[in-house]
């Protein structure tokens, strides 16, 4: 499920990141999906810690895939609802 967030971030890194993520051919919510996904999934607990090499690469590959799940309200609430 896509869920919209906003986000506040200093306007230098905001453009050097667009220009990343371009660069790549990317959008900018991917860019910052991919970072947040690598940083929830790997055994990191300091920011000092956090494995820049891999999310790099894994941005920068061309042929990536990208999947989405789409749920209904209706499955969201009754998931929700049975934890």
């Amino acid at each position: 499920m896509d869920i919209k967030l906003t986000l506040s971030f200093n306007e230098e890194v905001i453009n050097k990141a667009k220009k990343f993520a371009a660069e790549r051919n990317i959008s900018l919510s991917r860019l910052t999906e991919l970072l947040l996904t690598k940083a929830v999934t790997s055994n990191t607990y300091s920011i000092d810690d956090f494995p820049v090499a891999d999310w790099v690469n894994m941005v920068s590959e061309p042929d990536g895939e990208y999947h989405r799940k789409r749920n209904t309200s209706q499955k969201l609430k009754k998931e929700f609802y049975s934890k």
